[in-house]
């Protein structure tokens, strides 16, 4: 078999041509007895979104967590296969979970800023990471709050408590602490799915803006905004990977008939 992340996938001018960043290969989960997913092979492509869809319970969140080791904090849990971070197992014996977290960040469905101030919840993983340069910490702090399109918002209140921003400014306040530690991939499960509409449509902006320079893979239920923000998408069912391909294909064109169910509305 070829490696995956040595072959450019064929993409439209939108997409480009992109190698893996990460690649799962026979990735399966279970917990306890319960098999979760099972033998998944997908790349994520670099500087790119994929966005991963499919019926509640299909195993989509379980294989994102899989991809910075986060399963590892749930009794029970085994993953089996391999996932590559730039050509080295995340999962090898001699590689550090915390680092793994490091370079693949996670923003969750529910926002969970700290009990903190808006300026100590970006600076919170530079503090555990031994930072004590006050200038640099401010400068990464406004930088994130900028790449997490925050900054104009919250400039002028910085020392005020995080739970006093609305729940779309906690979800973006989220993705701030998470870039803060400069991550290489974006996981994100559901950003959007506790928001209103204007909010939700300030964090699909901010994906579209965070793609040229991170992995973003996006666990969504929306089938609208997997069309709007991914470049590609992996359609997961009953544990398995059905199909993955570039987003308009598998919008406009699915290769499987279980994909074109599912898209169509005639089940899930």
């Amino acid at each position: 078999m070829k490696n995956l992340l040595s072959i450019p996938l064929q993409s439209d001018a939108s997409a480009g041509e992109s190698t893996a960043k990460m690649l799962a290969s026979a990735v399966s989960v279970s917990y306890g007895t319960k098999q979760a997913i099972r033998d998944i092979t997908l790349p994520i492509r670099e500087c790119r979104v994929t966005a991963l869809i499919g019926p509640s319970g299909c195993g989509k969140s379980t294989f994102l967590r899989s991809l910075n080791r986060m399963n590892d904090t749930v009794d029970g849990a085994k993953v089996s296969g391999e996932i590559l971070l730039d050509g080295q197992d995340i999962y090898a014996r001699n590689v550090d979970a915390v680092e793994v977290r490091r370079r693949v960040g996670m923003v969750f469905q529910k926002s969970n800023p700290f009990p903190k101030s808006i300026f100590e919840n970006v600076a919170f993983g530079l503090r555990i990471a031994g930072e004590k340069d006050a200038t640099k910490i401010a400068q990464v702090v406004e930088e994130s709050l900028r790449g997490a399109a925050l900054w104009d918002e919250v400039k002028e209140r910085l020392q005020e408590s995080a739970m006093s921003l609305s729940g779309g400014q906690q979800q973006r306040l989220c993705i701030a602490r998470a870039l803060a530690v400069k991550p290489e991939v974006l996981l994100m499960d559901e950003p959007a799915s506790a928001l209103d509409p204007i909010a939700t449509a300030k964090i699909e902006e901010l994906i579209r803006d965070l793609r040229s320079r991170y992995t973003i893979a996006i666990v969504t239920h929306s089938m609208q905004q997997a069309a709007r923000v991914s470049d590609y998408t992996a359609f997961f069912y009953l544990g398995e990977l059905v199909e993955f391909g570039e987003t308009t294909q598998i919008f406009t064109r699915p290769s499987q008939p279980r994909t074109e169910d599912y898209i169509t509305g005639r089940f899930g």
